[in-house]
C-alpha cells in the first residue's frame, strides 16, 4: 500500500523559512516524478514544484521561483521542499504527490499525501 506522509509545516513569520519533507513508502519511487501542491482556503489546489525521478527536470510555479527549492533522496524515498522568503500568500495546506511522469504529477497525480499546514504571519 502506497503511503505519503508530509512533515515540517508550521507557523512562521513573513521572510522566514520552512522545510517540508515527504516520506514515501509502499513501493520504490525512483522512476516516478514527485511534487508539492498547495491549497489555500477558497482556492484551487495548485502544483508549486515537481521533480523528475532522475532529478534532472524540475518545475516551479512562477510565484515561488527563486524562493522554493524541491529536492529528493531516492535512496530514502524522500522528497523535500525548502521554502525561503515566505510570504503570507504562501499560507496553505501543502500536499506531497507522486506521478508516473512530470506531466502526470503536475496534472493528475497517482498518489497524494494527507497534507501539512503552513501558515505565514505578516
Amino acid at each position: 500500500q502506497v503511503q505519503l506522509v508530509e512533515s515540517g509545516g508550521g507557523l512562521v513569520q513573513a521572510g522566514g523559512s520552512l522545510r517540508l519533507s515527504c516520506a514515501a513508502s509502499g513501493r520504490t519511487f525512483n522512476s516516478y516524478a514527485m511534487g508539492w501542491f498547495r491549497q489555500a482556503p477558497g482556492k484551487e489546489r495548485e502544483c508549486v514544484a515537481a521533480i523528475s525521478g532522475s532529478t534532472i527536470i524540475t518545475f516551479y510555479t512562477d510565484s515561488v521561483k527563486g524562493r522554493f527549492t524541491i529536492s529528493r533522496d531516492n535512496a530514502k524515498n524522500m522528497v523535500y521542499l525548502q521554502m525561503n522568503s515566505l510570504k503570507p500568500e504562501d499560507t496553505a495546506v501543502y500536499y506531497c504527490a507522486v506521478g508516473s511522469s512530470m506531466l502526470v504529477v503536475r496534472r493528475t497525480p497517482d498518489y497524494w499525501g494527507q497534507g501539512t499546514q503552513v501558515t505565514v504571519s505578516s
